[in-house]
């Protein structure tokens, strides 16, 4: 099963438009994330939506932080890209009748429920500021000369 990254992508997205003084275009964020500027622009659209980023067309134009990354959480980010599923797991459903599959899938679904509640908790409790204090911190820390502009 293909795990969902995008919200770890759309991070990555905001932390770079974040060191950056200047608007970027979707072409310039696409290339730092590897993928199609569409992506990007369908990705912000929901994040402009939600009050997050600003975009300006026209020459000079791109994508901006439009709120403090202090006042954006994991979690709002989360929420603004429609709240992708949590769990890669799954009950088995080829017998509803079975009492066995029946009790086995309440259990499970009762520590899915808790489980998504403590991980949309921590999301809730983790800014963009901290993220990008982590990223200073780790740029700070290597040497000198591998600072060159390397987030990989």
């Amino acid at each position: 099963m293909k795990r969902d990254s995008r919200l770890s992508g759309v991070l990555h997205v905001l932390l770079h438009m974040a060191e950056q003084a200047a608007p970027m275009t979707s072409d310039q964020l696409a290339k730092a994330m590897q993928t199609h500027p569409v992506v990007i622009r369908r990705i912000l659209g929901g994040l402009r939506d939600a009050g997050f980023v600003h975009s300006e067309k026209g020459h000079g134009g791109g994508w901006t932080i439009a709120k403090d990354l202090a006042g954006i959480t994991m979690r709002g980010v989360y929420d603004a890209i429609g709240r992708p599923s949590l769990m890669a797991m799954a009950n088995r459903t080829e017998a509803p009748g079975c009492l066995v599959e029946q009790a086995v899938n309440a259990a499970l679904d009762a520590s899915f429920r808790d489980a998504e509640a403590l991980l949309l908790t921590r999301f809730g409790e983790v800014t963009l500021a901290q993220l990008a204090a982590d990223f200073h911190a780790r740029m700070a820390a290597r040497s000198p000369h591998t600072q060159e502009h390397n987030h990989g």
